[in-house]
């Protein structure tokens, strides 16, 4: 992924440079993520972003005159940022996260402003323009969408509320747009909720068929999102994309490669606080006590170390797993990450499990902890069958409670990979080179 033109390191006063406060602040957007393809420059657009309506292509962001953004005046910067319009007055596609940057504040669109024109190289390359099909290819019903659905406020703190939260609360309601993700969507591919005035806001969902765990800490709930992690464990974790309790995966880990893991310490113990005071999801009826799990968990642990009348999964699991993830299911802290209440594995959509199964994943290279240990892909060497197989175990041994996964969703999954990343074996170090993680 191309890297950012200038990054800032510490938190901000009235006093600081306005371009570095942009360029802060644009990581805290994540703005490079989504504005850039992996071999092209910063900002310069024409990512691929898939959405249940086609393909849509991110735009060229730098100040380039003609191909980008440098003709916007502020106000029309603003517009775009806050309501999803373009400079010509036409409707912007919401895969740009406008319902959330509506919640900038003037000063922070002002620095993003000054950040983009006067901090980013200008870059002379036009993005592939979206062409959906009809209806969707129509901007002008996107109005009464936003009427609907796209109607946040400016974020105005509680002056009541201790201030690291409220720091926290707008981050992630505003730059951080984490409710694109971790927020479930209605018909019309609305969040169901852009604040925690919703119960929905942050309760977990499919992204892309990969499971966004529910972010909403507080006490007790239903155990599959972040809900036993403490605020240091959370800010951690998007500083350096490790804790005692998970590895980053999937989408996440653009977004602490490029985004959370340059905050200040400070920034990120607002965000884990704010988290940390939503309430958890309700548990469910049929929910497992804590009891259950560890005693469940035990039995699992117990039956591997002995290593007696085994099950095709226990097997492949001993064979292909255990040295790194162990017998009791809990990996080594920071290292490799627990399987035993991972809510990837325990997603109702398998189909990150699998993924990860076949191809492999990579943890992100951040300041704090830049070193890589990547996890080999599987798909070289076991069949669908396998790794269904093997799924189907780890979702339903020690705690976890998911449900069994056929070879047909394996061969699902198994089709969207590169070739390069399931026909060669891991070199002598147990890892695979990059083109070979990529996926299509």
């Amino acid at each position: 992924m191309a890297s950012q033109a200038s990054q800032a390191s510490q938190a901000f006063s009235a006093d600081d440079d306005t371009v570095e406060r942009g360029a802060y602040l644009a990581r805290a957007g994540d703005c490079v993520a989504c504005h850039s393809t992996e071999d092209g420059k910063s900002f310069a657009g024409g990512l691929a972003i898939e959405s249940p309506f086609g393909t849509i292509y991110s735009t060229n962001i730098t100040p380039d005159k003609e191909h980008g953004i440098g003709n916007y005046t502020e106000a029309e910067f603003a517009a775009a940022l806050r309501e999803g319009k373009r400079a010509d007055g036409a409707n912007l596609y919401p895969a740009m996260p406008y319902p959330s940057y509506a919640r900038l504040t003037d000063d922070d669109v002002h620095a993003l402003y000054t950040y983009f024109m006067e901090g980013v190289a200008p870059v002379a390359d036009n993005a592939p323009e979206t062409d959906l099909s009809f209806p969707f290819n129509q901007r002008w019903g996107i109005t009464a969408w936003n009427w609907l659905f796209a109607d946040a406020d400016t974020f105005t703190p509680d002056t009541s509320a201790d201030a690291k939260i409220e720091r926290g609360r707008y981050l992630v309601e505003g730059l951080g747009h984490c409710g694109s993700c971790h927020t479930p969507r209605g018909l019309a591919q609305q969040e169901k909720g852009l604040d925690d005035g919703s119960d929905s806001y942050l309760s977990g969902a499919d992204l892309n068929d990969w499971w966004a765990p529910s972010l909403r800490g507080g006490d007790g709930g239903d155990g599959r999102g972040i809900e036993g992690w403490s605020a240091p464990e959370i800010a951690e974790y998007l500083k350096t994309g490790r804790n005692v309790h998970a590895t980053v995966g999937g989408e996440m880990t653009s977004v602490v490669a490029h985004s959370t893991s340059h905050l200040t310490d400070e920034d990120l113990t607002g965000i884990a606080l704010y988290l940390k005071s939503l309430p958890a999801n309700p548990a469910g009826e049929k929910a497992t006590t804590s009891d259950q799990r560890r005693e469940a968990s035990e039995k699992t642990d117990a039956h591997l170390t002995a290593a007696k009348d085994l099950s095709e999964g226990e097997r492949l699991y001993l064979d292909n797993c255990s040295a790194c993830h162990l017998n009791d299911g809990k990996g080594a802290e920071r290292v490799f990450p627990a399987i035993d209440g991972n809510s990837l594995v325990n997603a109702d959509n398998p189909t990150g499990l699998i993924h990860t199964i076949l191809a492999g994943a990579t943890p992100p290279a951040t300041p704090a902890i830049p070193a890589q240990l990547p996890m080999p892909g599987f798909g070289w060497r076991l069949s669908d069958d396998e790794v269904a197989t093997l799924a189907t175990f780890v979702r339903g041994a020690w705690g976890n409670d998911g449900d069994a996964v056929t070879a047909d969703q394996v061969d699902k999954v198994r089709k969207t990979l590169k070739p390069s990343a399931l026909n060669r074996a891991p070199d002598a170090n147990g890892s695979l080179n990059h083109e070979d993680r990529d996926t299509q």
